[in-house]
């Protein structure tokens, strides 16, 4: 029963239709009064129970009650929002004292972080440890080599329980000699020759490497040919026993027989959500013994000298395959600004289907469900809602920024972080702050 509601000698309920009015028109000077604050349901018709969603939500700009369906993402100010509920539950920690066994994985870890292709296959290593553990009734563990810097912070969400990284040596001179070999450089037989001595030192019984362009494919395959193995490549499925993978241009599929070193593709495994593990980082020292030799050189005398990387054009780089994408659409009104904001950001140029139909941009820069799906770290979207086909495009991107004038748009909610502005304006604020760092760079360059 609530304030609409009448109780008559019978015992029956009469409902009251002015005050019922009263209550749904939130500019009706008796409004606050036949609306308690707390009052969540109300009786329907037929004598039931119903919650009244008026009463859920926040007091927008003219009156009326709106629902924040953006998690605090709004240009309302604070006091306005409603707090976006969360439940933060504490995942089970998964504590590996002394594995029996081990299955490798070699993440590309692009810019340091964990790419979605390296989660599914922690998740497809962590399957298989799962696996072999129940069938030998024995311990295994899931242990990441890792290079360069790593700047992930989910490799325990992930499935990672033993971690060895090169750069996190702290033994000197060997720390600032191993920082400078794996750091960013490309140096193939390096990373080779540190594969090989934790194959021979932890013996895992299983290597995993992601069959990707950015570096796992060509690793996988020079440690196979090092450890004498015949890989399975592009495996899209695969447990302890047998192995499903693509060839002849990914039109067929093979089926083979489990082998030592699998390289992966992506979506082959689901990956971890629902454990935490330790990442518990293993000494690397006693790993690089065997590889320094008396005179203190890490490693064997190198065939490969790295040169550093090339400047290139960020327009020569596939859409599919860029880090970073600054991409325009309906919003942009003068295509030159978009144009210089984008070399001066050292970005892939991108586009909405509205833009390139429109001629503003070409064809093979659409982004979308009907152009390009594209895996970016970054992808800086000017001008565009958000279509739905733009937005499933885009569902592999690490980290969306958006630029619109509408903040209730589906790529502002979709977004990481938000600019509520015209695209004029910020595309010459851009220009205005980017200016004097190019500048010093060519000054460098010269």
């Amino acid at each position: 029963m609530n304030e609409t509601d009448t109780h008559n000698p019978h015992g029956l309920y009469r409902r009251d239709p002015r005050q019922e009015w009263i209550q749904r028109n939130r500019l009706h000077p008796l409004h606050g009064q036949v609306t308690h604050p707390k009052l969540t349901e109300q009786r329907g018709p037929s004598g039931l129970i119903r919650k009244n969603p008026h009463q859920v939500g926040f007091i927008g700009p003219h009156g009326i009650k709106r629902i924040d369906r953006m998690a605090g993402n709004s240009s309302q100010p604070l006091s306005l929002r409603r707090a976006p509920v969360t439940t933060d539950i504490p995942l089970p920690l998964i504590n590996i004292v002394d594995p029996a066994f081990y299955i490798a994985v070699v993440p590309d870890f692009s810019g340091g972080y964990l790419s979605a292709h390296d989660k599914d296959i922690l998740g497809q290593a962590q399957a298989l440890v799962d696996e072999i553990s129940q069938a030998r009734n024995q311990v295994g563990a899931v242990v990441a080599i890792a290079f360069g810097d790593i700047n992930a912070t989910d490799l325990d969400t992930a499935g990672v329980d033993r971690l060895i990284h090169m750069c996190d040596t702290q033994v000197e001179p060997t720390a600032s000699m191993y920082r400078q070999l794996f750091n960013g450089d490309y140096n193939p037989e390096a990373c080779l020759s540190v594969l090989c001595a934790v194959d021979s030192q932890l013996n895992p019984l299983h290597w995993l490497l992601p069959d990707s362009t950015h570096g796992g494919f060509d690793t996988g395959c020079r440690l196979a040919a090092a450890l004498g193995e015949r890989p399975a490549t592009q495996v899209y499925q695969a447990n302890a026993k047998q192995v499903i993978g693509r060839i002849n241009g990914s039109t067929q599929d093979y089926q083979r027989e489990t082998p030592r070193l699998l390289m992966l593709s992506a979506e082959c495994h689901l990956p971890v959500d629902e454990t935490r593990h330790e990442v518990i980082e293993l000494p690397i020292q006693p790993l690089l013994d065997p590889l320094i030799q008396d005179s203190g050189s890490p490693l064997k005398p190198q065939h490969i000298t790295s040169l550093g990387l090339m400047n290139v054009d960020p327009n020569a780089i596939p859409l599919a395959e860029a880090p970073f994408i600054f991409s325009g659409g309906n919003g942009i009104r003068q295509w030159e600004l978009f144009h210089q904001a984008a070399k001066a950001l050292g970005a892939t140029e991108g586009a909405s289907r509205v833009a390139v139909d429109d001629g503003f941009m070409p064809r093979h820069r659409q982004v979308g469900a009907t152009g390009t799906w594209v895996t970016a770290d970054v992808y800086l979207a000017v001008g565009i809602s958000g279509a739905i086909q733009h937005m499933q495009g885009i569902g592999q991107c690490r980290k969306v920024i958006a630029v619109n004038t509408d903040p209730n748009c589906d790529m502002v909610k979709r977004a990481d972080l938000s600019f509520i502005i015209d695209s004029q304006a910020f595309l010459e604020a851009l220009l205005n702050a980017l200016k004097p760092i190019n500048n010093e760079a060519n000054e460098h360059a010269a």
